[in-house]
């Protein structure tokens, strides 16, 4: 079987910055709480006169990870997206992405996974490249969730903001690359991160913001409770799966959710901050978006090499986690 490498990655995000002081000129709130219940200072926010889009966000990702590996349109195979915030109910987001690009020998669909459908999308792309189904596919998480906020809940709308982030995945005989991922998944807690009926429309003071007809709905205490426990577990099952030890992992990418839950993983796990990747401080949770823009991120740092041993682990609605260990192939 042919093994999956990363060959490319990119990342897009908005222009416009709303600080922790902005919104405290929309809901009671302030930077010190804000700051000390999640790490985020600062997110982006999408306009729609600046055509920022869930498809074009996914698509300025996809391109610059297109430019990294330099491949072109008509060598793809297979487009997966992952996205909450679709632009439309359908087609799907990826399709959209598909005919932008002119990819027109690939496969085109959506996962919808929450905070985990980039960890999902890795699993489908591998699948399909190690069974020879596909040869490179682009897998993509874009959001738009400033979309689906309820401006009035301070619990829910300091924590999130829009971005993209993609990488492109290349079947090579060469051993590496994404070595295993692990998915799961329990409905029966669905109603502790949700999207209800209905949406207000969005502060003056963020003029030009899209807003979809639902908004989220979020149990954070007892969602804190679920995540940490379920991103261990399956963080170590992907470790032994892979006969490494916590020392192999050069870097952790976790899910970009709350910077209390990224250090609650990191010491069950006994892997030191300085090994986890962060940038949730920049741009809050941007739910699929996070990892892949924490990869590029990460990649364009220095902070991976070739050969390095990197980890992602997610957590999300569904309720839905995953992880994947890749041997770095850039």
């Amino acid at each position: 079987m042919p093994f999956a490498h990363i060959i490319g990655t990119g990342s897009a995000v908005p222009e416009r910055v709303l600080t922790n002081q902005d919104l405290e000129q929309i809901v009671d709130t302030t930077d010190e709480w804000i700051v000390r219940r999640s790490g985020i200072k600062e997110r982006r926010i999408a306009r729609q006169d600046k055509n920022e889009t869930t498809t074009e966000l996914g698509l300025s990702a996809a391109r610059r990870a297109m430019q990294t590996a330099g491949v072109t349109a008509d060598q793809i195979d297979g487009i997966i997206a992952a996205t909450v915030t679709g632009d439309r109910l359908f087609p799907s987001t990826a399709c959209m992405i598909q005919k932008e690009l002119g990819a027109d020998n690939a496969a085109a669909y959506d996962i919808s996974a929450g905070c985990s459908g980039f960890v999902y999308g890795l699993e489908q792309a591998n699948n399909g490249i190690r069974m020879g189904v596909s040869r490179t596919v682009l897998v993509v998480g874009t959001e738009r969730l400033s979309s689906v906020l309820n401006w009035e809940d301070r619990s829910t709308c300091v924590l999130l903001g829009d971005g993209a982030g993609a990488v492109l995945l290349h079947g090579s005989d060469e051993p590496g690359g994404i070595l295993s991922t692990h998915i799961k998944s329990d409905g029966r807690l669905w109603d502790l991160l949700y999207a209800e009926a209905g949406n207000n429309p969005p502060p003056a003071m963020l003029e030009s913001l899209a807003f979809l007809p639902h908004h989220l709905k979020m149990e954070g205490n007892r969602l804190f409770k679920q995540a940490v426990p379920s991103m261990v577990k399956i963080a170590e099952q992907a470790i032994e799966h892979n006969k490494l030890s916590r020392e192999d992992i050069q870097l952790m990418v976790p899910h970009q959710a709350n910077v209390r839950i990224l250090q609650a993983v990191a010491e069950r796990l006994q892997i030191p901050m300085e090994k986890v990747y962060t940038n949730l401080h920049k741009y809050g949770n941007t739910s699929s978006a996070s990892i892949p823009i924490a990869l590029d991120e990460a990649y364009q740092e220095g902070r991976i090499k070739k050969g390095d041993y990197v980890l992602v682990v997610a957590f999300g609605a569904g309720l839905t986690w995953g992880a994947s260990i890749i041997q770095w192939s850039l």
